[in-house]
């Protein structure tokens, strides 16, 4: 099979003539905070509960399972705005569709990783994409508060010329192969979705070593226990093959909520080859003829055409330059917009690189062709009220980023651009 490399890690970084801070994230919760900041506040009333939470250490779908629990609710009556990272301290919204009752009918909710901030109704479910941005502030440990200087030059230049809009770590998952459980899912591979979400991982050796191992000894009701009491999907997966399932049966376990989650990681990991491309030639911030430009103000794009007049290609100039707009690259989809030329080269030349097709997409099952409806994405994001600082305390030094991101777009991005080190292993899983 065709090798399918999510790259994490930029092959190049744009701060590259200036030295990393290096060090490490997520020492402790604390050190990364993330708030998210909703795209409008809950109108008071109607019959969806919208909760803003802080939750430590937990994953966004962790959450989704923990409410719907307490409310009595299916998962997908639970709405999120975007999904944040699992080892940090983060606040978020979530909406539950409750028609004709109250929070007071559930009972007092209890849980040691989550704290409701604040409750209020609204008439509309949360979905995906329905917040402007988030807000992180970050310490990064086991570095030299002196190299700062180093910190500062790099978040000025990032505020400056954009961030590299690489779809971070969180997506791929701690095995790096939900993408590769996105494919196999859209080829109607049912071995390879078990074989990838279940099976013995060389390149992480440490992860679930044993549950693994007792998977591929066909010991499946041995390898549930093995597992950890978070991995829900895999053990329902596990669980239908211990009762004699088929594969294929076994797969349709996988709820569709999750299942969107690997499709969007195989868009993901093909988004991330075009960036890489782009950035490699120096036209992720160029606009070319063919290309479709992202207007960050709105999401919507438009075409650049080839001989347009010197005072339009003035003012896309301008524009560029002052982060309105981007050249964009693709979430492939049936009802995503093509460039044209030398961009839609690119992106089909990543595609077939992993081991895909158009044509692949279109013949894909029904949930996965419900799921890829497809869409553009930019290829840098602009970040915005950037602050560094250095300092000390009981747990050494640390140098501390504050900035703000826009939706969909990821802190392990700009972080990597100023530590120029491996910071994947400390994102979510």
């Amino acid at each position: 099979m065709t090798h399918f490399d999510p790259h994490i890690t930029p092959p190049r970084y744009l701060t590259a003539d200036i030295p990393g801070v290096g060090g490490v994230l997520k020492e402790r919760p604390e050190d990364f905070l993330v708030e998210e900041i909703p795209a409008y506040e809950p109108s008071g009333s109607g019959e969806h509960l919208y909760l803003f939470i802080q939750k430590i250490n937990m994953s966004t779908m962790h959450v989704v399972r923990i409410l719907a629990d307490h409310f009595q609710v299916r998962r997908d009556a639970v709405g999120f705005a975007g999904l944040k990272d699992r080892m940090a301290v983060t606040t978020q919204l979530f909406s539950i569709h409750l028609p004709g009752k109250s929070e007071n009918d559930f009972g007092l909710f209890n849980h040691p990783g989550i704290t409701i901030l604040w409750m209020d109704r609204h008439a509309n479910k949360l979905r995906r994409g329905h917040l402007k941005g988030n807000r992180f502030v970050i310490r990064i440990r086991k570095t030299s508060a002196s190299r700062v200087v180093y910190a500062h030059k790099a978040i000025a230049l990032l505020a400056r010329e954009g961030v590299p809009n690489r779809i971070g770590v969180q997506r791929f998952g701690m095995t790096r192969r939900n993408h590769v459980v996105g494919r196999a899912l859209l080829l109607r591979d049912d071995r390879g979705v078990l074989d990838a979400m279940l099976g013995p991982c060389p390149e992480f050796p440490g992860m679930q070593p044993d549950a693994r191992a007792l998977y591929a000894d066909g010991r499946y009701q041995e390898a549930i226990t093995a597992l950890p009491g978070a991995a829900h999907t895999e053990k329902r997966v596990l669980a239908a093959l211990a009762r004699g399932a088929s594969i294929s049966k076994a797969v349709h376990m996988i709820e569709d909520s999750d299942a969107d989650f690997f499709l969007t990681a195989m868009q993901s990991a093909i988004f991330n080859t075009v960036l890489d491309a782009r950035i490699a030639a120096g036209l992720h911030d160029q606009l070319l003829p063919g290309d479709l430009a992202f207007k960050h103000d709105n999401g919507a794009v438009f075409a650049i055409h080839e001989g347009m007049p010197a005072e339009a290609q003035a003012e896309l100039a301008g524009r560029l330059t002052r982060l309105e707009i981007s050249p964009s690259g693709p979430m492939w989809g049936l009802e995503m917009t093509k460039p044209t030329g030398k961009p839609l080269e690119i992106e089909l030349e990543a595609l077939v690189a992993a081991g895909l097709s158009e044509q692949a997409l279109t013949d894909g099952p029904r949930r996965a062709r419900d799921a890829l409806s497809g869409k553009r994405r930019p290829l840098r994001v602009p970040l915005t009220l950037p602050d560094v600082e250095a300092g000390v305390d009981e747990h050494g030094d640390y140098i501390k980023c504050i900035f703000e991101l826009p939706r969909g777009s990821f802190a392990t991005s700009a972080l990597q651009e100023i530590m120029k080190t491996d910071v994947a292993e400390e994102d979510e899983g």
